[in-house]
């Protein structure tokens, strides 16, 4: 009988922290291998966490609620065989480098892992600084002889994560005061509750949407360009083939797969908009990787990505929608399917919408909103001349970071998509 611990794994490229929601089972529990343990939640998607081996939940070392950085002990399990925890023992040793441990672990985390490799800040300063605490004083342009003399509260004087940002705060106060009072910002509106009005707390999904869109209005000036294009040709053929699609899938042929498509095209034909932006370098993305928005049942929306999407045909890509929607709204995506995407797309004509200016998600640079297929009286071309017909027609809102794309690539993007949502082959066979 021996006593192993439970860490909390790497979930994803990006994520090196969890939130530990709830613990499925209590000390005591006799757990198998594989079978779920505890949900966490990381800054992508809540997951259940499995048991990499069985034996009973000796001592739960997290308390829900808790952050953990990925590769700390989270619980202690006592198993019955010897030789499988020696075989298992290396699979629970982190992997993840010690610096990217500590990049967004918890303050006392970060403490604690520097004190093996700590850094100087420079001449004058014996004060060793975690990577959190460097990091934070980068994004804000903290001199190195302006952090030498921020009082630290840490061991043998040092600045903690609190120490910094504190010192941040009273800056900015400083800041503040001492600006005219015409350049003050606006305050705060008071809010009116009267006695029948009912508060409610945001969720945390939606306490993290609140902070991304804000975050990418400041970061991003949102530019947004509309095309209408005529997408008759789409809607006489899914309509001809949905029901034999259905029959032959057993699912449902939507609209998404085909607005997928074109903009995946689209991207292939202007690359810079497959772009993010890095101080000030434009990194250019090799992979194609667009994100679907999905609205959940309660009401909060959440963005999967189809990985190089323009690897697929209009049937793979329909079943990558679909697989990506339907598990999405049963929370069971996988962290890397939430992370890596390079574009995104909006149907706001799912909620009867025309047209939408859409929120870039960061570090993107550009979204695309789809409105309602409609139809209307539009002047068609013939060899004999115009007539007025009966068209399907939809909206295009391409919404765009103005700082890398410039209204000709923003619009002529746009234009590219539309084109071939409107040049559809009638004879595409599935």
């Amino acid at each position: 009988m021996a006593t192993v611990e439970m860490i909390m794994p790497k979930m994803g490229e990006s994520i090196i922290e969890g939130t530990i929601l709830t613990w499925l089972k209590k000390e005591g529990d006799t757990i198998e291998q594989d079978e779920s343990v505890l949900e966490v939640a990381t800054d992508k998607v809540d997951t259940e966490v499995p048991a990499i081996y069985g034996g009973v939940l000796k001592k739960i070392l997290a308390k829900e609620g808790e952050v953990v950085a990925v590769g700390a002990a989270i619980a202690l399990i006592e198993t019955q065989e010897e030789q499988t925890v020696s075989d298992e023992k290396g699979k629970a040793e982190p992997t993840t480098p010690k610096e990217e441990l500590v990049a967004a672990a918890p303050e006392h985390t970060a403490t604690l892992i520097s004190q093996s490799s700590p850094e100087k800040t420079g001449e004058g300063d014996d004060r060793f600084y975690s990577p959190l605490v460097q990091s934070i004083a980068k994004a804000e342009n903290i001199s190195k002889a302006e952090l030498a003399n921020i009082p630290g509260s840490g061991n043998e004087g040092r600045v903690t994560k609190q120490d910094i940002l504190q010192y941040l705060k009273d800056r900015d106060s400083q800041k503040a005061s001492l600006k005219p009072s015409i350049s003050s910002p606006m305050p705060k509106a008071e809010v009116s509750i009267s006695a029948n009005d009912e508060i409610l707390e945001m969720d945390r999904m939606r306490k993290m949407i609140a902070q991304r869109m804000l975050d990418s209005k400041r970061i991003s000036p949102h530019v947004t360009s509309f095309v209408e294009a005529d997408v008759t040709n789409i809607v006489l053929w899914r309509n001809k083939v949905k029901e034999a699609y259905k029959k032959k899938e057993g699912e449902a042929l939507t609209f998404t797969p085909f607005f997928v498509q074109a903009v995946a095209k689209a991207i292939r034909d202007f690359p810079m908009i497959n772009i993010s932006v890095d101080g000030d370098n434009i990194i250019k993305k090799k992979n194609i990787n667009i994100g679907i928005a999905v609205a959940l049942p309660s009401g909060n929306l959440i963005v999967p990505n189809i990985k190089n999407a323009d690897q697929f045909n209009l049937t793979g890509l329909s079943k990558k929608v679909n697989d990506l929607a339907a598990r999405a709204r049963n929370n069971r995506l996988s962290p890397d399917e939430l992370g890596g995407g390079t574009y995104t797309i909006s149907n706001v004509g799912s909620f009867g919408n025309v047209m939408g200016t859409p929120i870039i998600m960061q570090p993107q640079v550009a979204i695309l909103a789809v409105g309602a297929i409609t139809k209307k009286p539009a002047v068609v071309e013939t060899p004999t001349g115009d007539v007025i017909a009966i068209r399907h027609k939809m909206f295009l809102s391409h919404s765009y970071d103005h700082r890398v794309v410039d209204g000709s690539l923003g619009g002529m993007f746009v234009r590219r998509v539309a084109d071939y949502l409107e040049e559809f082959d009638l004879e595409t066979e599935l």
